[in-house]
């Protein structure tokens, strides 16, 4: 059987879930130290880094300062997101990384602050809290298979939009 880039994909995404790998309590908190210039490739779970400045310094493609301008959309896009989604902002983060790496990869380029509100608005649309990991998995396949942004948002939109009990 032939796993392909689905399974790839599935695989990536779960690899950042940051769960203790002897299945005990979580390790002690401790910031993370990045070599100067550098940004990290993803937040581990120990990192106190703030998303949305780390998120702006990825896309930017090195270190920013709290008072770019980039941060401030990503720090309310991913305030929005919170309250939609199960995962922490940290999380949210690094599949927000993850999903435009793929994007990116598969020559679709989108932006992380508009990307992350059009998923909150869809998982809004459920009437509960949702997986951003699943969302933007389904996101994904969906762009990937040649949908554009706006089709894939309509897509997830209409099958999330069930799950919310005000619906008639």
């Amino acid at each position: 059987m032939r796993c392909g880039a689905p399974l790839a994909a599935a695989c990536l995404l779960l690899s950042a879930c940051g769960e203790a790998e002897d299945g005990g309590s979580p390790p002690a908190v401790v910031i993370a130290r990045h070599a100067a210039g550098s940004v990290p490739a993803w937040l581990p779970p120990n990192d106190r880094s703030d998303p949305a400045l780390w998120l702006a310094a990825r896309a930017a493609g090195r270190p920013v300062a709290a008072g770019d301008p980039a941060v401030a959309p990503l720090r309310a896009a991913l305030a929005r997101a919170a309250p939609r989604f199960i995962e922490d902002p940290r999380m949210i983060a690094n599949r927000t990384a993850q999903v435009l790496d793929m994007l990116h990869a598969a020559g679709l380029g989108e932006e992380p602050a508009p990307l992350l509100i059009d998923l909150a608005t869809v998982a809004a649309g459920s009437g509960r809290r949702q997986l951003f990991g699943a969302l933007c998995q389904h996101y994904l396949n969906t762009r990937t298979a040649g949908a554009t942004h706006r089709d894939a948002l309509d897509r997830l939109g209409s099958k999330y939009a069930p799950q919310n009990p005000k619906q008639p």
